[in-house]
């Protein structure tokens, strides 16, 4: 019988399939129906810093509207402040206790001491691990990235030092090199990589010239990015691989295990299937363990990552390269003649 159980920053997972933040994992009636259909673990919806300050400046400015309407009215409001985070803390609690498989918090901040505050809180919550989104996005023309980096990586020493939880990383493929800032983030002693987050795509609505802000789901083909990197750096780094972004199928998890991920991460797949659709990838993937006589994931885990594939160039620009000089060999599959 085909075993898909894993374990994720030494986690005990029932199978690598991890439903990612978004707001299925907002409802606890979906969470619940997330268990249900067999995923492995859940990834609460996000604790947003920026979110925070924008409800606590809206809740200073309507607690102080009326200020300077009468002098004698200064003292008839109470003295109450803004909860904070309170209210989402309260939430992941409950979310911990309505499920049995595990639960990893998300946390997405902008100052460092903020980052650390919130750790610390939603590790206090119960939940099993905590996951970092690290999504610069600088605005300033003088800024380099070095500068950045170098933020980015004291911010992962401080947090995997703040919390007695297991803490992994969410990160943008926008570096210079990638690889680089993963090893140096892995001697800091984060955990598990999640490789890729979703940007952020503004777009405009020309017919009345503004700003419109969709809903970025990803497309069957974008797992292509995240299996290069997974590939390139399993057995490369001491942290666990949860590879994201276009997962959609069985066939899609296999790829990235083959490549080397410890987990998979999915989200679009659900908004466009269902929540029932991780018992149709399960079992896309035992069928095909069972075809290829696979007892565990161990078994074929990272045998096409690159240190393990005798063409290296697998992982190279070189096949780009050969794709190139064969134009023939392209306009076969596209007749645009």
């Amino acid at each position: 019988m085909v075993d898909l159980s894993t374990s994720y920053m030494g986690i005990p997972l029932r199978n690598p399939l991890i439903v990612g933040a978004s707001a299925l994992t907002a409802n606890m009636a979906t969470i619940r129906k997330i268990e249900e259909m067999g995923a492995g673990a859940l990834v609460t919806k996000s604790l947003f810093e920026e979110q925070i300050q924008l409800e606590r400046d809206i809740f200073d400015e309507d607690l102080h509207k009326y200020d300077y309407r009468n002098a004698e009215m200064i003292n008839v409001s109470p003295d109450v402040s803004h909860s904070g985070p309170k209210q989402h803390l309260m939430w992941v609690r409950e979310a911990k206790k309505a499920v049995r498989i595990p639960v990893i918090a998300s946390l997405n901040a902008v100052n460092s001491e903020t980052w650390l505050e919130y750790a610390r809180l939603l590790a206090e919550t119960g939940v099993d691990a905590l996951e970092c989104n690290l999504f610069a996005s600088p605005r300033e023309l003088d800024r380099d990235g070095s500068s950045i980096e170098g933020e980015q990586l004291a911010l992962v020493e401080s947090l995997t030092k703040a919390v007695s939880i297991p803490v992994s990383f969410k990160l943008s493929f926008l570096y210079s090199n990638p690889l680089n800032v993963i090893h140096r983030m892995d001697q800091a002693g984060a955990a598990a990589f999640v490789l890729f987050n979703r940007l952020l795509e503004p777009d405009i609505e020309i017919e009345d010239e503004k700003h419109i802000y969709p809903f970025n789901l990803s497309h069957e083909t974008d797992y292509r990015l995240p299996l290069r990197y997974t590939g390139l750096l399993e057995g490369n780094i001491r942290a666990d691989i949860c590879s994201s972004t276009g997962i959609f199928s069985g066939k899609d998890a296999v790829k990235m295990i083959l490549a080397g991920a410890n987990t998979i991460q999915v989200v679009t797949a659900l908004f466009r299937y269902g929540t029932g659709h991780l018992r149709k990838m399960l079992e896309d993937m035992t069928n095909w363990m069972d075809g290829k006589g696979y007892r565990d994931l161990s078994a074929f885990r990272g045998k096409l990552a690159r240190r393990n594939v005798s063409d290296v160039r697998a992982y190279t620009r070189a096949q780009y390269v050969k794709l190139l000089m064969n134009p023939d060999e392209i306009l076969k599959h596209y007749p645009v003649l």
